[in-house]
């Protein structure tokens, strides 16, 4: 019976694991499909998204210095996501023992750039690059679930937006993304 039992365990979660990239995958290819440009006000997009991740936002006792965010042109559920995925690593990859502590701030310049900093375990720098294409981990399974897609999700929304998306950061010691949204879109 034990044996069975794992069986049926390891194949619940591949399945489920398989789910879980066929709907990224899905999101992934839908950027930008029902493109419909308006007025965004990224306080409330920014509201909106911690009240999505309430749950884990409270599990991880994680805290926010939002800075005043403007009101922007874009795609709204493209910027939703994109907030969502960054604010979600943010947590996702902080260091163990330390609670998640999130800066979100905007400074005008040829349109605007967005910054979500996190005193999370940050990135080397050879990875840096890499962080943003389809199905690259960093990281296995075990330690941080995902499928690796995230990261590429937000470059394609970024570049939609026809902006940039980037990353400073130190291992041991947080990263800053950044990117920006200009104001001719």
């Amino acid at each position: 019976h034990l044996e069975a039992q794992e069986m049926l365990s390891y194949i619940y979660k591949a399945t489920m694991r398989m789910t879980r990239l066929i709907t990224d995958l899905l999101d992934y290819c839908g950027i930008g499909q029902d493109k419909k440009l308006t007025l965004v006000d990224c306080e409330k997009l920014v509201k909106v998204v911690q009240q999505d991740l309430a749950i884990k936002i409270k599990e991880t006792n994680t805290t926010f210095d939002v800075g005043k965010l403007p009101e922007i042109k874009g795609f709204e559920t493209e910027l939703r996501l994109l907030f969502q995925n960054l604010i979600n690593n943010a947590i996702k990859f902080s260091k163990p023992g330390t609670s998640p502590k999130i800066s979100i701030y905007a400074k005008e310049q040829d349109g605007w750039t967005f910054y979500i900093q996190d005193n999370g375990i940050g990135i080397a720098d050879e990875n840096k690059d890499k962080i943003f294409s389809v199905f690259q981990r960093l990281h296995s399974t075990s330690e941080y679930e995902g499928t690796g897609i995230g990261l590429a999700h937000c470059k394609k929304i970024i570049d939609l937006h026809k902006g940039d998306i980037g990353v400073t950061s130190k291992v041991g010691d947080g990263s800053i993304f950044y990117f920006t949204i200009p104001d001719q879109l």
